[in-house]
């Protein structure tokens, strides 16, 4: 998979990886936007990926890399609906 624009850089593709739900390392963020111990938004090059846990550390990001680090007790990773919609309450609703 290719590299992608944003802001005329290009970002590495996004990619995540994550060791006993305790740690998670992921490339391709643009910006945090957003932090506490139960949660963690992050924009990426996929969408804004929701990182839900207990003691949540923000331990290191690397804008110009695209590079983001956190630990703690990680429960869930949620990615926000992006684009269009196309389930039945959209269809429904159109």
């Amino acid at each position: 998979m290719g590299y992608e624009e944003n802001n005329g850089r290009s970002l590495p593709p996004h990619k995540l990886t994550m060791e006993d739900c305790r740690e998670l390392w992921m490339t391709g963020v643009e910006e945090v936007e957003s932090f506490d111990e139960g949660e963690v938004a992050v924009r990426t090059a996929r969408g804004v990926l929701y990182v839900r846990g207990e003691g949540l550390k923000v331990d290191k990001l690397e804008k110009a890399s695209g590079e983001l680090h956190i630990s703690g007790q990680v429960s869930s990773l949620d990615y926000a609906e992006t684009g269009p919609r196309t389930g039945f309450l959209a269809r429904l609703f159109r």
